[in-house]
């Protein structure tokens, strides 16, 4: 038995872990694996190479694989052939559609499914005689009918002899035909449902307005068991029995289900009759679970992970499908459409799918969000939000959705308040604590001073640079803010190259702060020494063939800079990098550590060096963009209009350095780092020596001080045993 399957992981999964070489669990792996297979929710905070996807794929996989094979087996939701035991009037989570989903206290349905209705119905039925009154609340919009049906209706209330509806569009329903009745009603109105086993007669009413007797019941089924029922189509609502005060009591002697008398009052015996989930054959293009990624390489990395994985999971198999843009969607759209169990993504294409219908949610038992800082920098809050809502937070079997997220910290405002706002008690693994930086990095800052430094002048004429002062007079030698901006510009390229020039760097990852800026060092890059300093680009404009073989080149050492944004490199997992070069400092200060947090891991020792600019530079915000960017040449600043801005690198350094209450050493233009605590002993991407080797110097330098101190050790003791042994003989 592996360490994994001591967690409770099945031994198919954990014969391909043992043969990818996983023998033992990391730490947040240890801390979520057992959280997921046991239902809960979980927030982790975990970097990349932290063995964060496992922790999150391992489980899922599994869970998926079972569900599959339960359904296979025919127990997908199945209960015995007994009567449930609530004491509660409740909507019933064992007999309703496979789209519709029932909270815990069996009182909010929602159906998250547009194309196709779905039913519940309750889990107690009257019979024989009484006047009975339940009230429903429309709580989101879409389609919805409720009312009353027999044990021998189908879910799909109304269109059978055995079931009566009335819907939102003003429609009553029995049998398959629909008439005029009422008024149509929609979001907030409270609606009231009639049934009179006395007289026989079926009616609702609105907001308390009686809309009058709609069915007269056939004699031969007054005495059938008559359930509250409802059907929904993208839409959901909430029901009241009669335990909390009604909004518009009824008259005429109605009493809430839930005052009937027991004994006319039975208990379910239904077994997914008519359209139950516990029956039905899940839609192929609705998964079991949804990933979400922010970049196309980190969703890349993640499918890999799953197919290694579920190397050896059969009968059944679980099918995975990559949905990213770049790719052709008719392609992505046939695979759903021949099934797929877990989906794994990017949010652009994800919600182009979702949107026309071509992937369908109402199926989804997991919800995860991997960097979801990332995820929420990038603006994608109000999409999670909105798919959130769309997914049923039950699932057909009457499990709860899980909610699995992942983050670089877990301290950051927006991910907590999101966590807050759609998380169910999340299980906290923080192993990682307040952003610190790791022993192994050696960081250092370099300031840009283009009033002090003005070899730039000489270099303009070669550098191309983002074009945001191609409508200002620059005059070089002067002071004016737009000339020392484009100085910086020009002299960020040069100190990139000086940096890896000093520490003959063979391999480094160059974080630059736009897309544009990094074409522009590639190319400045490669018309200063195209032999020397080989180097690919990683971003979003990038057509996703030639991202992925460009970060295979930078992986392979066929080239040895990979240039990048923030974005691009999320979940990036490059072993034994040895160094990192922040042209720019990040936008956000949680940034600093995920940049340079890419040293220094597992044990190796990593350099950081960040360029800062003295002066403010005036850089592209295309916050307010029609085309984010594409095609825009407004320099203006964002007050007036523009996509610009002046973006202020010693005030981030100064957030930067509370964030992490440290100072930063400085270097000098020349690129030489001080010796302090490395002791000028460290070569960069490779393991930290045994027994100290760091401070060998250190070492050396009080050893005579150490020995001094050992000959005295001696001497006290020595003087000790000559006065403890010399008075006994001096008495004798």
């Amino acid at each position: 038995m592996t360490a994994f399957e001591e967690m409770g992981v099945m031994p198919e999964i954990g014969k391909a872990l043992e043969e990818m070489g996983w023998l033992l669990p990391t730490d947040v792996q240890a801390e979520a694996i057992p959280m997921i297979l046991g239902g809960g929710d979980v927030l982790m905070a975990a970097e990349t190479g932290s063995g964060k996807t496992g922790a999150f794929c391992v489980p899922i996989l599994q869970i998926v694989h079972e569900t599959l094979r339960d359904i296979r087996e025919g127990k997908g939701g199945k209960i015995s052939q007994r009567a449930t035991t609530s004491a509660k009037w409740k909507m019933s989570v064992y007999d309703r559609g496979d789209a519709l989903a029932i909270d815990p206290e069996g009182l909010l349905c929602q159906a998250r499914d547009a194309g196709d209705w779905h039913g519940t119905r309750s889990n107690k039925a009257v019979v024989g005689e009484g006047k009975y009154f339940y009230e429903a609340t429309v709580t989101d919009e879409g389609l919805c009918r409720l009312g009353w049906s027999t044990d021998k209706a189908t879910l799909n209330l109304g269109i059978d002899k055995f079931g009566w509806g009335f819907g939102g569009t003003g429609k009553k329903s029995h049998g398959k035909q629909f008439d005029s009745y009422g008024e149509p009603f929609g979001m907030n109105d409270v609606m009231g449902c009639y049934l009179d086993l006395d007289n026989g007669m079926i009616k609702w009413s609105k907001n308390g307005v009686d809309l009058g007797n709609a069915y007269t019941i056939p004699a031969q089924l007054r005495n059938e068991k008559f359930y509250a029922a409802v059907v929904l189509k993208n839409a959901e609502m909430k029901f009241n029995f009669g335990d909390s005060p009604f909004k518009y009591p009824p008259t005429g002697g109605y009493i809430g289900l839930s005052k009937a008398n027991p004994s006319c009052v039975v208990d379910s015996r239904i077994v997914g009759s008519g359209s139950s989930a516990a029956n039905s054959k899940p839609a192929p293009n609705a998964p079991q679970a949804i990933i979400i990624e922010p970049s196309r390489e980190l969703a890349e990395q993640t499918l890999t992970q799953l197919q290694k994985f579920k190397t050896h999971v059969t009968n059944p198999t679980v099918s995975e499908l990559l949905i990213i843009g770049g790719v052709s969607s008719r392609e992505q759209t046939d695979a759903l459409m021949k099934g797929v169990d877990i989906v794994v993504g990017t949010p652009g294409r994800l919600e182009d799918l979702i949107s026309t219908g071509q992937l369908a949610l109402h199926q989804v038992r997991f919800f995860v969000l991997d960097e979801a800082d990332g995820l929420l920098q990038q603006g994608y809050s109000p999409l999670i939000d909105r798919l959130h809502k769309q997914i049923p937070k039950v699932t057909n079997d009457g499990k709860r959705l899980q909610m699995i997220v992942c983050s670089a910290t877990l301290h950051s405002f927006d991910v907590k308040k999101m966590a807050e706002r759609l998380m169910y008690f999340p299980t906290w693994i923080d192993l990682k604590g307040q952003d610190a930086v790791p022993e192994t990095v050696h960081h250092v800052v370099c300031m840009v001073e283009p009033k002090e430094d003005t070899s730039w002048m000489n270099l303009r004429q070669h550098v191309t640079t983002d074009g945001v002062h191609l409508k200002d007079r620059l005059q070089p030698g002067s002071n004016h803010a737009e000339t020392l901006s484009e100085a910086v510009k020009i002299l960020k390229g040069e100190y990139t190259l000086k940096a890896i020039d000093e520490h003959k760097m063979e391999k480094a990852l160059i974080f630059c702060r736009t897309k544009l800026d990094c074409d522009n060092l590639e190319k400045y890059m490669v018309e200063r020494n195209k032999s020397n300093y080989t180097c690919v680009c990683l971003h979003g404009d990038r057509k996703p063939q030639e991202r992925k073989a460009n970060l295979q080149k930078f992986k392979d050492g066929k080239v040895r800079f990979l240039i990048c944004t923030d974005v691009a490199a999320r979940g990036i997992d490059i072993t034994g990098l040895p160094n990192v070069i922040n042209v720019t400092l990040p936008d956000e200060k949680q940034n600093y550590i995920h940049r340079i947090g890419r040293v220094g891991r597992a044990e190796r020792m990593g350099l950081a060096i960040s360029l800062v600019a003295s002066v403010k530079e005036k850089v592209w915000y295309h916050s307010n963009c029609n085309n984010r960017g594409r095609g825009c040449y407004n320099t203006d600043l964002t007050d007036y209009g523009g996509c610009c801005i002046w973006y202020n690198e010693p005030q981030l350094l100064n957030e930067i350095q509370d964030h992490l209450d440290i100072t930063i050493d400085k270097v000098a233009p020349d690129m030489k780092v001080p010796v302090n605590e490395f002791d000028g002993k460290v070569v960069y991407g490779e393991k930290r020596k045994v027994g100290g080797s760091l401070y060998k110097g250190h070492v050396e330098f009080l050893a005579p001080a150490v020995s001094d101190l050992a000959q005295l050790e001696k001497r006290a003791q020595s003087s000790f045993i000559n006065l403890k042994y010399r008075k006994p003989f001096a008495a004798r």
